[in-house]
C-alpha cells in the first residue's frame, strides 16, 4: 500500500526539495486574485503551487462557505499570470466534478472531511480512474491511523500522486496554537510510509501571522517537505481567516529567514555524523540496560507489596520521585515537560508490572 509517486513526479514541475504552495485563503472577487498574483510578482514570491479555498467548511451556519463554483474561473488569471499549478480543495464528489471541469492540477482534502471516512470515500469514489494529484490534510483529532487510512483510500482507486499536509490538530487547552502541531504524528507518518511527504500548514497550527516564521522553520527542521502558507493582497480585510494570512512580501521575508535544511542521505552519511549516530547507539544500549534492571527491582517491590497485602499506588512516594528527578534533570539541562513526560511514562509501566505479580498471586489461590 506504499508505493505512490512523490511530487517532482507529478508531471507539473515541482522539483523544488521543498515544496512552497501559496495563496488566499479563499477566493473571493476576480480582483482579488489579480492583485494577489501581482504582488507575488512584485515580491519575486511566485510559489510552487497556488492555493485557493473555493468551499470552505465553516463551524457556524451565516459564516463565509467559499464563492463556490463560480471562483474556478478566475483561477485561470493564476494561470495566465503566475503559469503554475493550482490546488483547492474538495469536500464531496460534486465539489471533485466541478474542480476537474475547470482543470484544477492538485486537489486536497480538508481536515474536517478527512475526519470522516464516508466522506473520504465519497471523495476518492469520484477520483476512481483520474490521474490527478491529491493532498490530505490530517483530520482535525490527532488520529494518526484516521490520517493513514484516508491516503490508502485514495491509493485503492488508483490514485498514486500523493502527499499529507499538516496543519495541526484541536485542543481546547492549547493558548499558543490555533491548531497543535503535534510534531511526532507527521514524523511517524513519515516513519509508517516510507516516501510519504508532509507539507505543513504554520498558517492553520499558529492561525495568527506573527508566528509562522517559527512554526515554518521547526517543520523544516523536523524534515517535513514543505509549507503552504496563506497570502493575501490585504490580510487584514480577507473574507476568512484574515489573521493568519500574510501579505506576498511578508512571505518573502519568512522563506528568506527560513534556513530550508537539507535530507540526510541515510545511505551515505558523513564519517562525523555516523560516528556521532555510533555514540547515540552505544548509549541507547546502556540506556536499556539500565531501565530492564530498574524495572527488574520493580518486579521485586510488587512481590513485596503482594506478599506485604499492600496497595501498588504510594501517593506521597509518587510525589517525592516527580519532584526530585524533575529538579535533577533540569539541572542537567533536561526540560521540565520533557522529565514530566519520561518519569509519567516510566511509572505507568511500573504501575502495570506491579499489578501484574499482584494478579499473578490472585490467580495463583483460585487455582489451588
Amino acid at each position: 500500500m506504499e508505493n505512490h509517486l512523490q511530487t517532482k513526479d507529478w508531471g507539473l514541475g515541482l522539483n523544488n526539495e521543498h515544496l512552497i504552495i501559496a495563496g488566499p485563503c479563499s477566493a473571493e472577487t476576480p480582483e482579488q486574485i489579480e492583485k494577489v498574483c501581482a504582488d507575488m510578482i512584485t515580491a519575486n514570491v511566485v510559489p510552487d503551487v497556488f492555493r485557493a479555498g473555493i468551499w470552505k467548511p465553516r463551524t457556524r451556519p451565516g459564516s463565509f462557505e467559499g464563492i463556490g463554483e463560480e471562483g474556478l474561473g478566475w483561477l485561470e488569471i493564476v494561470r495566465e499570470k503566475l503559469n503554475v499549478p493550482i490546488t483547492i480543495e474538495v469536500g464531496n464528489a460534486s465539489h471533485v466534478e466541478s474542480a476537474l471541469k475547470h482543470g484544477v492540477d492538485i486537489l486536497w482534502i480538508g481536515a474536517r472531511t478527512t475526519v470522516n471516512p464516508f466522506a473520504v470515500q465519497e471523495i476518492a469514489d469520484a477520483l476512481k480512474g483520474v490521474d490527478i494529484p491529491v493532498m490530505v490534510k490530517n483530520p482535525m483529532n490527532p488520529d494518526l491511523e484516521l490520517w493513514r487510512g484516508a491516503l490508502e483510500r485514495l491509493q485503492v482507486v488508483g490514485v498514486n500522486k500523493l502527499a499529507a499536509i499538516h496543519r495541526g490538530f484541536s485542543d481546547a487547552y492549547d493558548t499558543k496554537f490555533r491548531n497543535k502541531p503535534n510534531w511526532s504524528m507527521p514524523i511517524h507518518l513519515k516513519r509508517l510510509w516510507k516516501g510519504m511527504q508532509v507539507i505543513n500548514d504554520p498558517s492553520h497550527i499558529v492561525g495568527n501571522r506573527k508566528g509562522i516564521y517559527e512554526t515554518s522553520q521547526r517543520a523544516i527542521n523536523f524534515g517535513l517537505d514543505g509549507l503552504m502558507i496563506e497570502t493575501h493582497h490585504d490580510p487584514d480585510n480577507a473574507w476568512s481567516d484574515a489573521k493568519q494570512q500574510v501579505t506576498p512580501q511578508q512571505l518573502r521575508e519568512i522563506l528568506d529567514r527560513i534556513d530550508f535544511k537539507h535530507p540526510v542521505q541515510n545511505e551515505n552519511p558523513s564519517e562525523k555524523l555516523q560516528d556521532l549516530r555510533n555514540a547515540v547507539d552505544h548509549l541507547d544500549d546502556q540506556l536499556m540496560d539500565l531501565l530492564a534492571e530498574r524495572f527488574s527491582i520493580i518486579d521485586q517491590i510488587g512481590e513485596h507489596k503482594r506478599d506485604n497485602n499492600l496497595i501498588v499506588f504510594q501517593a506521597d512516594r509518587w510525589k517525592q520521585v516527580m519532584e526530585t528527578r524533575t529538579a535533577k534533570g533540569m539541572e542537567k539541562n533536561l526540560s521540565e515537560k520533557f522529565m514530566k513526560e519520561l518519569l509519567y511514562c516510566i511509572h505507568e509501566e511500573s504501575v502495570k508490572r506491579q499489578e501484574k505479580k499482584l494478579r499473578g498471586d490472585v490467580s495463583a489461590k483460585k487455582s489451588v
